[in-house]
């Protein structure tokens, strides 16, 4: 999985109602609408776009965009 392409999903899931522009080195807690609501965007993401079950416990372990991306390993 690319990076762009896992950035792409990540907007896609957390649907913030104002653009941003993310690259993986953003801090998650950062940005404007980083919220319970996006973080189940990110769950939800994993499933469906990866295969991959993570909790949210699995995300208070991530401070950047590619923290979550390690997850996919």
């Amino acid at each position: 999985m690319s990076q762009e392409a896992f950035i792409e999903n990540f907007l896609s899931a957390t649907d913030f109602q104002t653009p941003v522009e993310v690259t993986m080195d953003t801090v998650l807690r950062d940005l404007p609408e980083w919220d319970s609501l996006a973080a189940l965007g990110v769950i939800v993401m994993f499933d469906v776009e990866y295969g991959k079950t993570i909790t949210g416990e699995d995300l208070k372990h991530c401070a950047t965009i590619n923290d979550l991306h390690k997850l996919l390993d």
